[in-house]
């Protein structure tokens, strides 16, 4: 085991945990990560689990979260807080509206945020979205952190409620 890495001795029997934020924060990073090191993950801006309206598929996340004992999901959507209460945590990744720019302005595996429009958005979402993710997390996390040191939050989080 790497100094510094939470690497749990077992995956089984632990938690469901959002990993919620702004574009630009580092979800879907921590997420790769979490997946490298034996977590079971789901990014939910792929394969349909957002729909049209830029919500959840209410009846498929409901039947995913009835049927996975241990996930980490990830995604920002409207309607994710009707789903809080069959999480462990809701962990919002935050981060300085400079340091969002900056990263979704440089990324090359998703377009959404090079255009001026995306971004005066993002500026907005900051504003106005953030605060009510705030609210509605159970924990907050820096999203300059590396990727290994919040990837290691994540990790505690999937397993507090084994050790309590």
């Amino acid at each position: 085991m790497a100094f510094g890495h939470f690497v749990p001795d077992t995956l089984a029997n632990m938690s469901l945990v959002l990993i919620t934020g702004m574009s630009g924060t580092g979800k879907t990073t921590v997420l790769i990560e979490l997946s490298r090191r034996g977590y079971r993950t789901l990014d939910t801006d792929y394969d349909g689990w957002v729909l049209p309206d830029g919500t959840w598929d209410e009846s498929r996340m409901s039947d995913l979260l009835s049927s996975e004992p241990s996930l980490v999901i990830s995604g920002t959507v409207e309607n994710q807080g009707r789903f809080y209460d069959r999480f462990t945590a809701v962990a919002l990744l935050s981060a300085p509206i400079e340091v969002l720019i900056e990263r979704v302005s440089g990324r090359t595996n998703n377009p959404y945020g090079t255009s001026n429009t995306d971004q005066c958005s993002i500026r907005q979402y900051v504003l106005e979205i953030e605060p009510l993710l705030r609210a509605g997390a159970t924990v907050e996390l820096d999203g300059r952190r590396t990727v290994a040191e919040l990837a290691d939050a994540i990790g505690r989080l999937m397993t507090a409620s084994d050790q309590t």
